[in-house]
């Protein structure tokens, strides 16, 4: 490769490293922020304008940490072959980086649609029972593009690192599992802030969808680069219980969704 071609590398994963993680003041100012403003406002600025509680153990947290883990390798992985594409050995890194080019040409709704459609078209549905004879696996974008199947959160978190990757900052992403009051299933999508509003980016549909147009969901839980939270206010549905962690996260991995083209953001 030469040292020209090192160097471009070495830039490519310190780009993608400051794109995804911020400069250390920005780091300490939102974390010093969290709370904060929403409490002071009377009202939350998580999705469906509702209070969470930061879970300190769980099965959806291990799962979340896990992924997080896996997400650091996948990062280097991605820079490398951002940073030299020709030599890139990973089909799903350049699947996945082509998808995010095209969403960066784009801005604002456009540039989400961008990556909810084109996700939404990449990844088949395929229950984690079917695809690896298990009933709870949480795969990183890679292992779901080069599988080219996964369920609800395998979707929702390719979503999340291609926005991320597209320039959407990380105040303004979240992954959220919501139960189906209608079917009685879990269902994970990606939520992505424009303008103050929350959309989500559901593989259930080519059209994004405004939080507070998001009809017979209860919203369980949310996920972001500070841990997995609970909602502490979410509206109490008759003969729904209080959700437990571990019984959601076995609850998402059985139930695959199919995205319909017959909607258009």
């Amino acid at each position: 490769m030469g040292f020209f071609g090192c160097a471009r590398v070495w830039r490519a994963i310190i780009f993608v490293c400051v794109a995804w993680f911020g400069s250390a003041a920005e780091l300490t100012a939102g974390t010093l922020q969290l709370v904060e403003p929403s409490v002071a406002a009377g009202h939350s600025n998580e999705p469906f304008g509702l209070f969470t509680l930061l879970l300190s153990e769980g099965g959806l947290r291990e799962k979340w940490l896990g992924v997080e883990r896996r997400l650091d390798d996948e990062r280097v992985q991605l820079a490398l072959c951002d940073g030299d594409r020709q030599r890139c050995v990973s089909p799903a890194a350049l699947q996945l980086l082509a998808i995010v080019d095209n969403a960066r040409a784009r801005d604002g709704r456009a540039r989400l649609g961008e990556i909810n459609r084109a996700i939404n078209l990449a990844i088949r549905p395929m229950s984690d029972l079917a695809q690896y004879g298990q009933i709870d696996v949480w795969s990183s974008p890679l292992v779901t593009f080069a599988h080219g199947a996964g369920d609800c959160e395998d979707y929702a978190i390719a979503k999340y690192v291609a926005l991320r990757l597209a320039g959407v900052a990380a105040d303004d992403l979240r992954l959220v599992v919501m139960h189906d009051t209608i079917r009685g299933e879990d269902h994970a999508v990606a939520a992505a802030r424009l303008d103050g509003h929350w959309l989500m980016l559901d593989n259930n549909r080519m059209a994004m969808v405004e939080d507070v147009n998001v009809r017979n969901y209860r919203p369980l839980f949310v996920l972001d680069e500070r841990g997995a939270m609970r909602y502490i206010d979410a509206p109490l549905l008759a003969s729904v219980p209080d959700p437990d962690p571990a019984l959601v996260a076995l609850n998402l991995a059985g139930q695959p969704a199919t995205a319909s083209s017959s909607h258009q953001d």
